[in-house]
């Protein structure tokens, strides 16, 4: 019983840190940031299971986990609001070829990294952009004037 409370414990803690820190997708990661994934895993291995590495133990580990990410799946499919502060909502960066400046200062996000994208989505010029779009994935989508 102690394994299912230590990682349900750790599950909730993970998920409210995933949710701080601002979006980016694995591709978009720098090198310390992918080490730092890795690290967090083996320190929520540690702390999940403390000293018990009995297969009981991983199995009841990971049954809490599952548990509790088939509880956020079927919260988040039955309520919109519920989806959206669990997993966030679209943010739009630039309108109508503008920067929104407080969009970008909230996600911490560099005027730069969102004209890359749309130079990758062949938009060479910021006042092409009709909208650009933080989507909750951490994917930037850029629609065209």
């Amino acid at each position: 019983m102690e394994i299912i409370a230590c990682a349900s414990i750790v599950f909730w803690l993970v998920f409210l840190l995933t949710r701080g820190m601002k979006r980016r997708s694995l591709a978009d990661m720098a090198p310390f940031e992918m080490v730092l994934l890795v690290v967090l895993g083996d320190i929520i291995q540690q702390g999940t299971m403390q000293q018990d590495y009995s297969v009981t133990g991983a199995f009841l580990a990971l049954s809490a986990f599952g548990f509790w990410i088939t509880v956020l799946t079927y919260v988040t499919w039955r309520s919109t609001r519920a989806r959206h502060m669990i997993e966030g909502v679209p943010i739009v960066l630039i309108a109508d070829g503008k920067p929104i400046d407080a969009a970008l200062a909230v996600e911490h996000m560099p005027l730069d990294e969102v004209l890359e994208a749309a130079r990758q989505q062949g938009v060479d010029d910021m006042t092409k952009i009709r909208l650009a779009i933080l989507e909750v994935s951490g994917k930037i989508s850029i629609i065209q004037n």
